[in-house]
C-alpha cells in the first residue's frame, strides 16, 4: 500500500468508481468531488431537443453525464439514426449503457494519447461537409448557460456544417462538510496527490478554498491544459498523464 493518500475530485458517482479501481492498485484514493452534477432547473430547451434529434446528423457528447441527462429515462435512442461521438471511453461506455448500438458510436482509440475534443475530431472530420448538421450536448455552469471550450463548435463551422448546443445538466461547487474541508486544506502540504481531470474542479477548489496556498501541494491531471490550470493554481508539483488506469497509477508512484 503507498503511504501518500490521493484526492480523487470528479463529481461523487464518478469519484466512487476511479477511487475503487485506484484501492485494487494498491493506491490509497479518497473521494473528495470539486464538481456536482445536477440536473436543469428549466429542461425545455433539453425536451424540444430531444423531440429534434433525428433532424441531425450526428450527436457528439462531452461527458457520460452529457450521455446520462440527455437521454434520461425516457428518451431512447433510434435504432437507426444519428452518428454518436464521444470523447472518451467513458463517454463511450454510457452511450453503450443507454443503448446506441457500438457500430454508430465514433470514439478514440483506447490506446489514444489524449481523450479529447483534438482527438475525435481526426476521426469525425471526414463525416462532415455542407448541409450536415450537428448537435452538441454539454453541461452547463450554475444557471444552466453553456460552459467549457467552443473549438469543436468552431471546426465543425470552419468545415461548412452546421451545429446546435444543449446544455443537458449544471456543474455547481461542491457542497462540502467540516471534515472534507479539513481534509482539503491538510492536503495543501501533507504529501497528498490531487488528482484533477477538470480545470473547472481547480477553479471551484479556489473558490472554495481562498486562504489555502498550494505551493506544497501535489497534483496529477489528465490532460495538458488541466496541468496549466492547476500550475496557475499554484500546485507546487504536477504532472499530465492521460486517463487510462495504468498511466494514472505510474504518474501518481512517480512521486515516491
Amino acid at each position: 500500500m503507498m503511504q501518500c493518500r490521493v484526492l480523487v475530485t470528479r463529481p461523487e458517482r464518478e469519484a466512487a468508481r476511479w477511487v475503487e479501481a485506484l484501492r485494487l492498485r494498491g493506491i490509497d484514493a479518497q473521494a473528495l468531488p470539486l464538481l456536482a452534477i445536477e440536473p436543469l432547473q428549466d429542461d425545455s430547451a433539453l425536451r424540444e431537443a430531444r423531440e429534434r434529434a433525428d433532424h441531425y446528423q450526428a450527436w457528439m457528447f462531452v461527458s457520460a453525464a452529457a450521455v446520462q441527462h440527455f437521454f434520461g429515462d425516457a428518451f431512447c435512442p433510434l435504432e437507426q439514426g444519428p452518428r454518436c461521438w464521444a470523447t472518451g471511453p467513458g463517454t463511450a461506455a454510457a452511450l453503450h449503457a443507454a443503448g446506441v448500438p457500438d457500430a454508430r458510436i465514433d470514439v478514440p482509440a483506447q490506446d489514444a494519447g489524449q481523450f479529447d475534443s483534438e482527438a475525435l475530431w481526426q476521426i469525425v472530420r471526414p463525416q462532415l461537409g455542407a448541409g450536415t448538421r450537428v448537435l452538441i450536448v454539454r453541461g452547463g455552469d450554475t444557471d444552466g448557460r453553456p460552459a467549457g471550450r467552443d473549438w469543436l463548435a468552431l471546426e465543425i463551422a470552419a468545415a461548412g456544417a452546421s451545429h446546435d448546443t444543449v446544455v443537458a445538466y449544471r456543474r455547481v461547487p461542491p457542497d462540502w462538510n467540516e471534515a472534507q474541508r479539513a481534509m482539503a486544506l491538510a492536503a495543501a502540504g501533507d504529501g497528498s496527490v490531487w488528482l484533477f481531470s477538470s480545470s473547472q474542479a481547480i477553479a471551484n477548489l479556489l473558490q472554495t478554498l481562498p486562504q489555502a496556498r498550494w505551493a506544497g501541494a501535489r497534483a496529477v491531471a489528465t490532460h495538458p491544459r488541466i496541468a496549466q490550470a492547476a500550475r496557475a493554481a499554484g500546485f507546487g508539483q504536477v504532472l499530465h498523464s492521460n486517463s487510462e488506469l495504468g498511466a494514472l497509477v505510474a504518474s501518481i508512484e512517480s512521486f515516491q
